[in-house]
């Protein structure tokens, strides 16, 4: 069964695109028809796309990656952090910063910088630092957390990329493509769908467009979570049950050893009576 269907496309409005002139030509092979001067975008070929994007996007969680949502935008904004959040995935909402992703150990650096302010706060040093100086690092705290809080757990480079808008986030889009880093899009009829690794043709105004096809994308996460859960879990339970097969072999091996010493014993005093009595006598 698909993650989503036609109707549910359709109930969100995601087959709107914008008006033809603003159109992009690559699109066309997603374009059903033109209606009152607004193209029309084939859910049909929407479906197959997010099949293919939550396949995709599986298989990065299941292998233990993060996939790195960025969408900036009002109408996506709260929708991305409330799905996004709920599988533990990093996200931008706020402004991206530039080189982010080129330039990562800067942004590792101001995390760090956001941790060290949060020890300081807990410390008992904060309580002598003047009430000027107090407000002043709270707000940098604050502006740290706004832009950078959602990646603050981020270690290392993501291994894919979802965008909303690529003309919005047309900074993201360069950054991933320079590092190699697989996209995921949602592609209205003014983008070029051949500018992302996974495009999803469809309305990237609205929010509950985009609310319908993150959320498949993030249930499809969640299984490829779940999965590696559960391979790890019967790994696990392998390792113990080869590990208990491995003592009960040694053990094994043990009384053998002790039950071939014994009858070897038996053998020689049977074999040498008078050194027998011998012994019995000293």
């Amino acid at each position: 069964m698909s993650r989503v269907t036609f109707e549910q496309l359709l109930d969100a409005g995601c087959h709107f695109g914008h008006l033809r002139r603003k159109w992009n030509p690559q699109m066309a092979p997603y374009i059903f028809m033109e209606k009152n001067g607004i193209h029309i975008i084939d859910l049909y070929k929407t479906v197959d796309k997010v099949e293919e994007a939550c396949a995709a996007a599986k298989q990065i969680a299941k292998s233990g990656k993060k996939i790195l949502f960025v969408a900036t935008k009002k109408q996506a904004k709260d929708t991305i952090a409330e799905l996004v959040k709920g599988v533990g995935m990093p996200y931008v909402t706020e402004r991206w910063p530039g080189g982010m992703l080129t330039n990562f150990f800067t942004i590792r650096k101001a995390v760090k910088k956001m941790a060290d302010i949060d020890r300081l706060m807990a410390s008992p040093q904060f309580a002598n630092i003047s009430k000027r100086e107090k407000l002043q690092i709270q707000r940098e705290r604050a502006k740290l957390e706004k832009n950078l809080g959602s990646i603050a757990d981020l270690s290392r480079l993501p291994a894919a990329v979802f965008i909303v808008d690529i003309l919005k986030e047309h900074i993201a889009v360069a950054e991933a493509h320079r590092l190699n880093i697989p996209t995921f899009a949602i592609v209205d009829t003014n983008s070029n769908p051949n500018l992302v690794d996974f495009p999803i043709p469809a309305n990237d105004d609205a929010s509950k467009s985009i609310g319908v096809i993150v959320k498949a994308v993030c249930d499809a996460i969640a299984e490829g979570l779940s999965e590696r859960k559960m391979d790890k879990d019967s790994v696990n339970e392998e390792e113990d049950e080869a590990m208990a097969e491995e003592n009960q072999a040694e053990e094994e091996e043990e009384n053998n050893d002790h039950e071939e010493g014994q009858r070897r014993r038996r053998t020689t005093i049977r074999r040498n009576p008078a050194r027998n009595t011998n012994a019995k006598r000293d």
